[in-house]
C-alpha cells in the first residue's frame, strides 16, 4: 500500500486551504465568543465542491473516497472553520448509497440542500445496543425507534450540524431489533431541533428531538450504517490533524523568536522535548488516519478499528498540543485575547462529541482484545 498522497488529493488539500484562507475563521471564532454570528462558509463549500465530495458522479457529486474528505476536514480544523460538514458527509455517503432520491442527492451534492447525519453509536463488547448521545450525564440514551412506516420517535443531543439541515439522515432501531437509517425532513411535523452551543462557538450543535416524524426508511445496510458512524469518528480526528498541525506551527514560530535569559526558549529542553512530543503524536495521528482513508475504500473489514484508533490518537494530540500552545506562550498565551485559548477549546469539544476520544479508544482495545483472545 502507497499512504502517499496523489497529485490529484495534494492539489484538492491546497485548493481547499486557499479556500478558506479568504475568511479571518480563528478571528471569527473569538468574536462568536461574544455572540457575534460566523461567517457562513457554505457558499464556499458548495463551490468548492465539498457538498457532493461523497456523492457519486451520476448524481451531480465528485465521487470522491473518505480519505479526499479527511483532507478537506484537516484544513477545517487547520483554520478552526465551522463548516457543516462533520454532519453533512456522512449522511450524504448514506443517501447516495441508498440512491433513491436522485433529486434530493443533486441538491446535496450541490450545496443548495444540506444533510446532517443524526447518529447512533454501534454496540460495542460492552453493550451491545447501539445507543445514542445523552443531553448530560455519561449514560448514553436509547437509540430512535422507528416503525415500519418510517415513522421516527426519540432524540439525540450534541448532533453536529443539525440545526437548519434540510434532511436528516436518522439512525435508528426497529422493533425486530434491526438498526435503520431513515431520512426525515428537517421541517416535518414532529422534529425539533434545539441550537445550542457549548464551550467552542465555532461547532454548531443541536438536540434534535422527534415524535412519530415520518421519513423514509433507506435501502442501506446495518455495515454502511456503521461506516457511516466511523466515518464521522475518521472526519473528527481529521479536524484534529489540522488543529495540531497549527498548534504546533505557531508554537514553534513563537519558540524561536521568544528570548529569555539571551536565548531564544526554542533552545531549552523542556520547549524542545515538549514541542518534540506534538510532532510525535501529530505524526502517529497522520499515520493512522491514512490508513482509515484507505482502509475505508480497500479493507472495510477495518475500517472502523482504523477510524477508531484514528480518532483516539488524533483527540489525544490535540488536547496535548493545545495546552502546549498555551504553555510555550507564557502568560499571554493563557488570555482569551490570544489565539491559544480557541484552539484548546476546539481540543475539549471535539474529545467529547459522537462517543467521545475516550470511546474511540475502548473500541480499539476491545477489538485488540479480541483479536488476541482469537489468536491464543
Amino acid at each position: 500500500m502507497n499512504f502517499e498522497l496523489s497529485d490529484e488529493q495534494g492539489f484538492l488539500q491546497e485548493a481547499a486551504r486557499s479556500a478558506l484562507s479568504r475568511v479571518r475563521t480563528v478571528e471569527a471564532a473569538r468574536a462568536a465568543l461574544e455572540g457575534a454570528p460566523l461567517p457562513d462558509l457554505w457558499p464556499t463549500a458548495a463551490q468548492a465542491g465539498w457538498t457532493g465530495l461523497l456523492i457519486s458522479e451520476d448524481h451531480g457529486g465528485a465521487g470522491l473516497g473518505a480519505i479526499d474528505a479527511m483532507l478537506v476536514a484537516i484544513e477545517c480544523g487547520r483554520v478552526l472553520a465551522g463548516v457543516a460538514l462533520l454532519g453533512h458527509l456522512p449522511a450524504t455517503a448514506l443517501l447516495d448509497a441508498d440512491g433513491g432520491d436522485g433529486e434530493l442527492l443533486g441538491r446535496l451534492a450541490s450545496g443548495d440542500a444540506r444533510a446532517a447525519f443524526v447518529p447512533s453509536r454501534p454496540g460495542d463488547d460492552r453493550d451491545a445496543a447501539w445507543t445514542a448521545e445523552p443531553r448530560r450525564g455519561a449514560r448514553r440514551a436509547p437509540a430512535p425507534s422507528v416503525a415500519a412506516d418510517g415513522s421516527v420517535s426519540g432524540s439525540v443531543a450534541w448532533v453536529p450540524d443539525a440545526p437548519g439541515a434540510d434532511v436528516l439522515v436518522v439512525v435508528a432501531v426497529s422493533g425486530d431489533g434491526s438498526v435503520r437509517a431513515v431520512a426525515v425532513d428537517g421541517g416535518a411535523a414532529g422534529v425539533t431541533v434545539e441550537a445550542t452551543t457549548a464551550y467552542d462557538a465555532t461547532r454548531p450543535l443541536g438536540h434534535v428531538a422527534l415524535e412519530d416524524a415520518q421519513g423514509r426508511l433507506l435501502d442501506v445496510s446495518e455495515e454502511e450504517i456503521a461506516a457511516a458512524w466511523y466515518l464521522a469518528q475518521a472526519l473528527i480526528a481529521a479536524e484534529s490533524l489540522g488543529s495540531v498541525e497549527e498548534s504546533l506551527r505557531r508554537s514553534v514560530e513563537y519558540a524561536k523568536e521568544r528570548y529569555t535569559f539571551g536565548r531564544p526558549i526554542g533552545s531549552y529542553q523542556a520547549v524542545k522535548h515538549a514541542l518534540t512530543e506534538v510532532l510525535r503524536r501529530q505524526e502517529n495521528s497522520r499515520s493512522l488516519l491514512y490508513y482509515a482513508g484507505w482502509a475505508h475504500g480497500s479493507k472495510p473489514d477495518e475500517f472502523a478499528l482504523a477510524a477508531s484508533a484514528a480518532r483516539s490518537a488524533a483527540g489525544g494530540a490535540l488536547d496535548f498540543a493545545a495546552r502546549e500552545l498555551i504553555s510555550v506562550h507564557g502568560g499571554i498565551g493563557a488570555t482569551w485575547e490570544h489565539d491559544a485559548p480557541l484552539f484548546f477549546r476546539r481540543a475539549q469539544l471535539s474529545r467529547r462529541l459522537l462517543g467521545g476520544t475516550g470511546g474511540a479508544t475502548d473500541r480499539v482495545a476491545a477489538e485488540l482484545l479480541a483479536q488476541a483472545r482469537a489468536a491464543a
